[in-house]
């Protein structure tokens, strides 16, 4: 019996953006905040947001000044 394409998962499948985050991943995150201290309960944790985050890439053409300007230093 075959497994079907939609189940298959390639390399990049696995680094994709998660909206669910592990147990371990929320205490870290809540940890960074503040909200979570040694000694804490890790059941019923609050829910923690995980945002993704993209930003433009920049052009070439200012990535080549950026250059000139740090070697010009």
């Amino acid at each position: 019996m075959s497994l079907h394409r939609s189940l298959k998962t390639k390399p990049a499948g696995l680094n994709r953006h998660r909206n669910v985050l592990t147990r371990h991943e929320r205490i870290a995150h809540l940890t960074e905040r503040g909200s979570f201290q040694d000694g804490d309960s890790p059941l019923g944790l609050v829910k923690v947001g995980s945002r993704k985050i993209v930003t433009k890439k920049k052009k070439k053409a200012e990535a080549a000044d950026a250059t000139e300007e740090t070697t010009d230093a």
